[in-house]
């Protein structure tokens, strides 16, 4: 039975010898508060502002300006959503619904392949109008494929958006362009860094006239943000791998912006997960502040309450999954207690969940 978050039930601060467990990151949400579209304009979703003494306040999206400090940087994630699923069948008939979870090559992909049986070594994948795809082999639950033609030509052609698994419809043409946010121009993610999905053109364009800095990290969201923690003891979870870069510049805005004062408020957890990689790189690298070199690579980063975070000191979220990765994340930089409220306070008030839902301001508790 899962762990309802009642504000009444939690008025006591958690222990802080206890060692978190899935419990902690569990609660009941009602199915009607998962969006399964978006709202009717990018900008129109409410917003829950956790701040910095754990006061929660019900805001609309808009609001956030309000929020913003002169010297605070925005960092946003700019990867691109492909139209990474595809729908076929094999040589012998069988049919094969196949999401590709990253490029590795031109004509090469690592994929997620379902079908009534997996598909062995060798085996020929049609998607129709001459597209092909041969299996090559496995990479643990994912499967090595070879395309015929540039795998972006096939999937620009044959592929759809790929929705989450808890939106539960095909993909239309509205979510060809709306789980994808108006800055996106890195291609390779299967899933939206949905944060970002609120901005609209003109709202960025007021970040500007407010003077409020912005840069960009890519990191190419995986199909694994989507899957919990199945094992009861966190720190034995195997966290899921996504390519990562953070530009010189990037890291020179994010220094200057410390030494004048102000924070660097991650777009999402995905530009959350990339800007902490590349802190854990650099201080690895010896990278000096003024140093203007890309940072990049594969992350299998697993940010837990007790993380110290380098980069970020703020953060603009959607809502999160009932035991992810991404609710601990979350909960690591605001608090276990003040997080398991702010979801209690959600729910009760009725905000979208998910993807396609609201958002939430997060501010870390002080340390005065």
């Amino acid at each position: 039975m899962r762990t309802l978050f009642l504000c009444a039930l939690i008025d006591l601060l958690p222990d802080v010898n206890h060692e978190p467990d899935l419990s902690d990151f569990d609660y009941d949400l009602p199915e009607a508060l998962i969006a399964q579209t978006p709202a009717s304009e990018r900008t129109a979703s409410r917003l829950l502002h956790l701040d910095a003494s754990g006061a929660l306040h019900d805001r609309l999206f808009p609001d956030l300006f309000s929020l913003l400090l002169p010297d605070d940087l925005l960092v946003f994630n700019n990867t691109r959503v492909i139209k990474a699923r595809l729908l076929g069948h094999k040589a012998t008939g069988g049919k094969v619904e196949v999401l590709v979870e990253r490029l590795t090559g031109v004509h090469d992909a690592l994929a997620h392949i379902r079908s009534s049986r997996a598909p062995r070594a060798g085996t020929k994948l049609n998607f129709g109008d001459g597209a092909h795809a041969h299996v090559k082999g496995r990479q643990g639950e994912l499967f090595e494929l070879s395309f015929d033609d540039p795998v972006m030509t096939i999937l620009d052609s044959h592929g759809s958006t790929p929705l989450p698994p808890y939106i539960s419809r095909q993909a239309g043409q509205t979510d060809d362009e709306r789980y994808q946010t108006v800055y996106a121009q890195q291609p390779g993610a299967v899933a939206a860094p949905t944060a970002g999905l609120h901005f609209d053109e003109a709202m960025l364009h007021s970040l500007d006239e407010k003077g409020i800095a912005r840069a960009f990290v890519t990191l190419h969201v995986g199909a694994g943000t989507f899957q919990p923690v199945r094992s009861g003891r966190i720190h034995e979870h195997i966290m899921h791998e996504e390519w990562y870069v953070v530009p010189g510049d990037t890291i020179e805005r994010i220094h200057e912006t410390r030494k004048r004062g102000g924070r660097v408020i991650a777009i999402g957890t995905t530009s959350a997960r990339a800007l902490e990689s590349a802190a854990a790189k650099a201080s690895t690298m010896n990278a000096t502040p003024q140093a203007a070199q890309d940072i990049s690579g594969d992350t299998r980063l697993f940010i837990t309450p007790g993380y110290t975070f380098r980069w970020v000191d703020a953060l603009l979220t959607n809502f999160h999954l009932p035991q992810s990765t991404l609710l601990m994340m979350v909960s690591a930089l605001a608090g276990i207690e003040p997080i398991q409220r702010a979801y209690a306070h959600a729910v009760h008030h009725a905000y979208r969940f998910f993807s396609y839902g609201d958002a939430m301001f997060i501010e870390p508790p002080s340390s005065d």
